[in-house]
This record gives structure tokens, C-alpha cells and sequence, in this order.
């Protein structure tokens, strides 16, 4: 799993030192950039989505904790690297994955870089449970997955799914259209107990929206938007046993 990392840290031997051990002995660590004082590592975080900051306690203009407490909602995990052990306690109280000390230990490095790493991987894998589409443990929603997280939508706000290749199309009662890298199949899997209907191999419509049936050999049917939809002649039965 590779990691976005910044080193922060005043001293250019320190940084020198420390980008040439991660570089060598911890290759799933990109270093995207340096910084040697608290303005310029906010500008480094602010400016990339990163997973992991080397951090020096001492700097010029502030501290480490000065710093952390600047950039507020923090998203990233904290390596704090120095030479003096009093902060070890604040550093714990600001949530740091680690505390490595100077003169800096290969096998140290190693393990805290690890100890990040494995942490990540965790959050990576809850967060790819819950970005898949999927009935939300609170009745009647469905998640999508977004790029910064995912968005949860009221079953009975879908109007109809419509299949596109192997992603589906969700038109909502909002007039707004959701494009999910997941097969209808999928949809009508997840939502089988919300009211759903497969009226057609291209289409899963929410009954609650129906408002109109036309006869036929399959017929169509007339959604609350207007959409009319044609149903199949083997999927007829099973659409009308809703209404029976």
C-alpha cells in the first residue's frame, strides 16, 4: 500500500537524514514534499491529500502543536521525530501514530512506517465496505460511493434504475440522475425488499411511483415524472402481483 508522506522539519542534515532512510528502507512511503517551518507544511497539507507526516516537535515561529492545531480537522497519521523525550505525552494527546527519537533507529523507522501502514490498511478496507452500494443499516437507504466519501439516498427517493453497460443509472424524484459502476442486477439484488420492480432487462422501477398501467402484450407502465417504461412479457406477472 503506498503512502503520501511530507517531512517537516527545520534542520536540512535532519531532513537529508530521514528522506534518504524512507527513500531506501521503506519504499511504500511517496515523499511529496519538505518543509522547515510551520507555514510551509500548512501549505504542503492544504495542498495535497496526504496519509502520513514526518513531524519535528521544534521548529522556528511554533511547534509541532502549533501546527496541528492549525490545520484543525486532521486526516493524516503523525510520525513525530526528535530529540528530546518530554513531549512524548503531548504527542500522545495529539493522537500520534509514533514517537520516533533522534538519533533516528533504521529498525524504528521501519516499524513505525508499518504501524502507520498497517492502520491505513485497515481504514482502506472499512472504507471500501461501506463506498460499496448497499442497503445502509438504517431501513430504506441505499449508499453511493463518491470520490471524498459516499452519499446516502431514500429508497423511496429512486424513481427507476436504468442499466448502462455494467453501471446502472439511478433517477431520483429530485430530477437528478446518479451514474454507480455497479450492474443493475446488482440494484435489483439490494433493493428486492424496498418495492422494486425488474419491469425489464433495462429497467428496475420503484412501484410506489407508478401511476399508470397501459396494456399490451408486456405493456408499459407510467411513472409519476411522466417516464413511461415498457415492461417485459415474462417480467408482467411479477409486476402486477404488486397490485393484486
Amino acid at each position: 500500500m503506498k503512502l503520501k508522506a511530507i517531512i517537516v522539519e527545520d534542520e536540512k542534515t535532519s531532513r537529508d537524514i530521514l528522506k534518504n532512510y524512507v527513500t531506501k528502507y521503506c519504499p511504500n512511503i511517496d515523499i511529496l514534499g519538505e518543509a522547515e517551518n510551520v507555514e510551509e507544511a500548512l501549505v504542503l497539507i492544504r495542498n495535497n491529500d496526504l496519509d502520513l507526516v514526518f513531524l519535528d516537535v521544534e521548529m522556528p515561529y511554533g511547534n509541532a502543536f502549533d501546527l496541528l492545531e492549525k490545520v484543525g480537522d486532521i486526516n493524516f497519521e503523525t510520525i513525530f521525530v526528535t530529540a528530546y523525550n518530554q513531549y512524548a505525552m503531548e504527542a500522545l494527546n495529539a493522537h500520534a501514530s509514533y514517537y520516533l527519537m533522534k538519533p533516528i533507529s533504521i529498525d524504528e523507522l521501519i516499524k513505525a512506517v508499518d504501524y502507520v501502514t498497517e492502520i491505513k490498511q485497515k481504514e482502506a478496507a472499512l472504507q471500501d465496505q461501506v463506498l460499496v452500494p448497499k442497503i445502509n443499516v438504517v431501513a430504506g437507504k441505499i449508499t453511493i460511493p463518491q470520490q471524498d466519501g459516499f452519499e446516502v439516498i431514500n429508497t423511496a427517493d429512486i424513481l427507476y434504475c436504468k442499466a448502462d453497460d455494467n453501471y446502472t443509472e439511478i433517477y431520483l424524484t429530485t430530477e437528478k440522475k446518479k451514474l454507480v459502476s455497479k450492474t443493475l442486477k446488482y440494484f435489483e439484488d439490494i433493493l428486492a425488499d424496498s418495492h422494486f420492480s425488474r419491469v425489464h432487462k433495462s429497467y428496475l422501477v420503484n412501484v410506489n411511483e407508478i401511476v399508470k398501467y397501459v396494456k399490451g402484450k408486456g405493456g408499459s407502465v407510467v411513472l409519476s415524472n411522466g417516464k413511461q417504461v415498457s415492461v417485459s412479457a415474462s417480467r408482467k406477472a411479477d409486476l402486477l402481483a404488486f397490485f393484486k
